[in-house]
């Protein structure tokens, strides 16, 4: 049935066989050529055989005009990066499929041809089950968009992205998929480090903006008690354990409890915490203040005189920071939770950063109660002194006993009295604790001006301190910065008064060591001295 010479030789052949199918060339009367398919089966009935034919002509010339444009879509698809593949829709066994397979999968074209399906052992084991349903899907839609994993036979995982389009028939069906592969990991790989990249920078930020709403919390709040509980409360945020704790220097060694906090959930009862220790006695404690430097015991069993350390000996983990202000040790913050391991060094690392603008607020703290208690005393002093300006300012008659009067409290008193022209500055009178203070001879004070002295830290204060006077309103326990004749700075509770003295506007100061008269008050309690 073959065209062509032969025909005897195919047509034993055929009939032997008994049946052929297949295409071949017709030629016609006219010399006209048809193209047909074919289908026969000899000895149908005895001796007699039967042939039906299909005339495919046209087809045939689509084919040719196909494979004109296929030399074409060869040297495209041969040099191309991404993989270009012809799937069938229904068994989704691989038509064809371009050379660039072989660089992303690691596998040769001939596994393909050997069994079509192959590609699917590709897939990821966690990505399988959602490549294979979205590719029945596409069988009816026609539509194919993933992202999925592959594995290499050389166990290297990339990241490919899978585009698919229906080829129809005439009649509409799918018959084919077609699409295109790219290997994405390098994208991949770029999304995943620019997301981590995203998180710890969204980390960084809500960690600096608690550091900043606790700081300002802490610095804007001048009570003791809102201090400490601002503090702890930013701790157990900040970082997860059973109970934190701030403990304040008494003297160089001995502290005290003073605030903690445990979280509502600590296990177990709780022993009772001491209310103060001696770091001589507590190697732990004393290596915090000793050194000034942290403290992380990730694992309290493996230390063995961890049973002794008293209100701590049940925590399995605990974290020792120091409080340093101005160079000071002021205490430390303790940090404990009975599972091991329960602190890492990025924990240390946020309690260490906590503790700077901590510490700075306990001193503040401290220093707006000493100020308070001076406050307290100086009113009373200042009573003192306001009598006698009253009676300077009563009578002309008893001038010379008022003058008396105020000459000898101004230079008796303890206190650092000083009378300045309110426009130079200049020294009109002062006392003998002033000179003490100060480190200054009345000589030298007297023949110069404060300003010319150097004496004001800040000469803008003397200026803030005018204004309010000449306002006709009295400085009181004003914390200002003054300069010793030897340099140092000191603070001091400064108060002042206009005063006039034989037809000159004055002021009438007193001002005294901001950390006088303090520690024997404050030594009797557990204050914070």
């Amino acid at each position: 049935m073959r065209g062509g010479g032969g025909f005897n030789a195919n047509w034993r052949s055929f009939v032997e066989r008994k049946y052929e199918h297949g295409e071949t060339k017709l030629s016609g009367k006219n010399g006209s050529t048809v193209f047909v398919e074919y289908t026969a089966k000899a000895d149908y009935l005895p001796g007699k055989h039967v042939a039906i034919l299909r005339d495919v002509s046209r087809r045939k010339e689509a084919e040719a005009a196909l494979r004109e444009s296929d030399h074409r879509f060869q040297q495209m698809a041969t040099n191309i990066q991404e993989v270009f593949w012809m799937i069938d829709a229904d068994t989704k066994e691989v038509i064809y499929v371009n050379q660039a397979f072989e660089a992303i999968a690691g596998r040769s074209l001939s596994t393909l041809r050997e069994n079509p399906k192959s590609y699917q052992e590709l897939f990821h084991p966690e990505d399988r089950i959602r490549v294979l349903t979205r590719l029945e899907e596409a069988g009816q839609t026609g539509q194919f968009d993933e992202e999925f994993r592959i594995v290499r036979p050389d166990n290297l995982i990339r990241w490919v992205w899978t585009r698919g389009f229906p080829v129809r028939d005439d009649s509409g069906e799918i018959r084919r998929l077609v699409g295109t592969t790219q290997d994405i990991t390098a994208r991949k790989f770029a999304e995943e480090q620019m997301a981590r990249n995203l998180a710890m920078a969204e980390s960084a930020w809500a960690e600096a903006d608690a550091f900043r709403k606790t700081t300002l919390a802490l610095t804007q709040n001048l009570s003791m008690d809102d201090v400490l509980d601002t503090l702890l409360q930013a701790l157990l945020k900040l970082i997860p354990c059973e109970s934190a704790r701030v403990l304040l220097l008494e003297t160089d060694a001995r502290l005290f409890l003073a605030r903690e906090a445990q979280q509502s959930n600590a296990k177990g009862r709780q022993p009772k915490c001491p209310a103060t220790w001696d770091a001589n006695d507590n190697r732990y404690l004393m290596q915090v203040l000793a050194s000034r430097n942290s403290l992380l015991i990730p694992d309290t069993t493996e230390e063995r005189q961890w049973s002794e350390f008293l209100g701590n000996s049940h925590f399995r983990c605990w974290l020792g920071v120091p409080l340093v202000a101005s160079q000071h040790v002021l205490g430390m913050l303790s940090l404990g939770d009975t599972q091991s391991q329960a602190f890492a060094p990025e924990h240390l690392r946020l309690a260490k950063s906590l503790a700077i603008p901590a510490a700075v607020a306990i001193q503040n703290a401290r220093l707006y109660e000493r100020a308070e208690i001076y406050g307290v005393e100086l009113e009373h002093r200042l009573e003192d002194l306001q009598h006698t300006q009253n009676a300077l300012r009563e009578a002309q008659e008893g001038r010379a006993l008022s003058e008396h009067k105020f000459a000898k409290v101004f230079q008796s008193s303890p206190l650092a009295f000083s009378i300045t022209t309110a426009d130079e500055g200049r020294f009109v009178d002062l006392n003998v604790a002033f000179e003490h203070r100060y480190g200054y001879t009345r000589e030298e004070l007297t023949s110069d001006t404060v300003l010319d002295m150097g004496i004001w830290d800040d000469p803008s204060e003397r200026l803030f301190v005018l204004t309010e006077l000449r306002e006709h309103r009295p400085v009181r326990n004003r914390i200002t910065r003054f300069k010793k004749r030897s340099g140092e700075t000191i603070e001091a509770i400064y108060s002042a008064e206009q005063i006039e003295l034989n037809g000159q506007q004055c002021v009438l100061a007193i001002s005294e060591d901001l950390l006088d008269h303090t520690i024997l008050r404050m030594s009797s309690d557990h204050g914070f001295a």
